[in-house]
């Protein structure tokens, strides 16, 4: 600890964000002085329990204290806000690990891998938009962003370069692999490509991506939003994650760890024409099967269901998956499958990482403990299928509102214990609040639709 605190001194920190992830995915916490880091790795920092949503923690009492538990190898100091540094943290409670922080819900499941010798490694590609309000109508920041298919335009890229490099930057002096940015296929929308990391990693990444997002969008009078669709008339925003399994240290990323999900023939070479081994395939076949659950947990929030439409009438919005199914490098399945590793094509930017990804550890273990096969691929662009001609191949429909993937969660035993009980709960009970406010809230298009009709 106190070569800790002098490397971070030497940096010109001063201040400590003790930064936690609550059940909505949204980072919290509170600022502490380098001079007390001994006292958030060892206890924490104290916060009252029941005012984090989602904690369900009691108002009084031992368990009204949650303590976020600082892990020192997350340490970091931010170029973006000079003299502080973040230091992520576990929720305790009563000494004991808390079952409903999103962070530690990952941590068990990392352990159920870990003793079978096993690591998930994840390289997460969020999309985001970049917005402005004005006089009460949000529009994206930039007035030339107005292309009618604005995938990959770099005139709009251009213009955002000032923040796209700082963003960059500022990730890359973090120690972040940034593997590109461009520009989405809705106006004022971009996207970034992670390199692969330990799962746990690569969720505490992102929620570093999103701060510092925020800040520098902050700086140029944007807002920075990764609402899963702002505009009716513009694909969404989604959170594609990259998925392979290895074998031995976690932390040793090409040396001596071994990729699962790579087919071998039975001499030992890789067998290009399939995409993943049979441990792979087993626990692809788990995701697929656990889908229509883990859609409460990867499309969260009643907007994400407008994300995840079958209307063919936005320019490509067919690129959110609708259906369940997979296909080799096909962007319109459920799961693109690649050599030695599967993209999951299901969460939106709006998606907790740690809830997300400890949802699909789970669905994939039991893919593997019960030997799931895994349905034949589909090659074909599902967007130009027709419905009876989907039905007839079997191809399942995704839930198609948050209310249906609550009731598939509910009833799902596999994610609801890989949630945990309490945070399971939570999750539906504030999630069916959710909505019920969407089902009572009159909207300008009601009102311009009724009020003079009848």
């Amino acid at each position: 600890m106190k070569d800790l605190r002098e490397q971070l001194a030497a940096k010109g920190v001063h201040t400590l964000i003790a930064q936690f992830t609550d059940i909505h995915g949204v980072a919290r916490g509170k600022f502490v002085p380098l001079a007390h880091l001994d006292d958030l790795l060892t206890e924490g920092a104290a916060f009252f329990g029941p005012s984090i949503t989602g904690s369900n923690l009691p108002r009084s009492g031992p368990r009204s204290a949650y303590w976020a538990r600082g892990s020192a190898s997350t340490a970091q100091a931010l170029p973006w806000m000079p003299g502080y540094a973040r230091v992520v943290c576990d929720g305790f409670v009563a000494n004991e690990p808390f079952e409903a922080c999103p962070r530690q819900v990952l941590r068990r499941q990392m352990a159920r891998l870990a003793a079978k010798g096993w690591h998930l490694r994840t390289a997460i590609e969020p999309e985001f938009f970049l917005l402005k309000c004005v006089a009460g109508q949000w529009l994206p920041a930039d007035d030339a962003d107005r292309l009618s298919n604005p995938s990959h335009d770099l005139r709009s890229l251009r213009r955002q370069r000032d923040y796209l490099q700082a963003l960059q930057q500022a990730l890359e002096a973090c120690g972040l692999d940034v593997l590109q940015l461009a520009h989405g296929g809705a106006q004022g929308q971009f996207e970034v490509n992670f390199g692969s990391y330990e799962v746990l990693a690569s969720a505490d990444h992102l929620m570093l991506f999103k701060q510092a997002a925020q800040m520098l969008a902050e700086a140029q009078d944007m807002v920075f939003s990764m609402m899963p669709k702002p505009f009716a008339d513009q694909p969404g925003s989604g959170m594609n994650i990259h998925v392979s399994m290895w074998s031995g240290n976690p932390h040793d990323r090409h040396d001596n760890a071994r990729n699962l999900f790579v087919a071998h023939r039975t001499d030992g070479s890789i067998d290009t024409t399939e995409p993943l081994s049979a441990l792979g395939r087993q626990f692809a076949a788990g995701v697929l099967s656990h889908s229509a659950a883990l859609c409460a947990v990867a499309a969260p929030i009643v907007n994400s269901y407008k994300r995840l439409t079958l209307d063919k009438s936005i320019s490509l919005a067919r690129w959110a998956p609708t259906h369940v199914t997979h296909g080799p490098d096909n962007r319109t399945a459920l799961l693109r499958t690649l050599g030695g590793r599967f993209e999951w094509r299901l969460p939106d930017a709006s998606a907790n990482p740690y809830l997300v990804c400890a949802a699909l550890i789970a669905a994939g273990i039991d893919g593997i403990e019960h030997s799931l096969a895994l349905h034949d691929a589909t090659d074909d662009d599902l967007s130009e299928l027709s419905p009876i001609e989907i039905a007839g191949r079997g191809i399942a429909l995704l839930p198609q509102s948050l209310g249906q993937a609550l009731d598939a969660l509910a009833a799902d035993p596999v994610i609801n214990a890989a949630l945990g009980p309490m945070l399971c709960k939570q999750f539906i009970d504030l999630k069916r609040a959710e909505l019920a406010d969407h089902a009572r809230h009159v909207s300008d298009w009601e009102l311009q639709r009724y009020a003079a009709t009848f």
